[in-house]
């Protein structure tokens, strides 16, 4: 194997890794378990004042469960379902040169 072609699995694999580091699954789900954390404290401490400009529905519990659960559904998906690493390639059916 020659040096150009070590560098090339080497940056290949680096890819690889980033691409399951920064997967958009793991963005989402993060974001949306803090945000539905943090709307769901709103919604626990929410005053009767807050209560009354909803018509005694308590938006920020609610919405703040709803995000949790779209949170947690999708950090369980990239924990169920991970991306699977790239197959390695054979040099068998390369053109020398290439």
């Amino acid at each position: 194997m020659s040096e150009l072609q070590r560098e090339v699995s080497e940056l290949e694999k680096k890819s690889a890794t980033a691409a399951r580091l920064f997967d958009i699954r793991r963005i989402i789900g993060g974001l949306f378990t803090l945000y539905g954390v943090i709307v769901t404290i709103a919604g626990l401490t929410a005053s009767d004042a807050d209560l009354e400009k909803a018509q005694g529905v308590n938006i920020n519990l609610w919405t703040g469960l709803g995000m949790l659960a779209l949170g947690l559904f999708f950090l369980a998906w990239l924990w169920l379902r991970p991306l699977a690493p790239p197959a390695p390639e054979d040099g068998a059916d390369r053109p020398e040169g290439a």
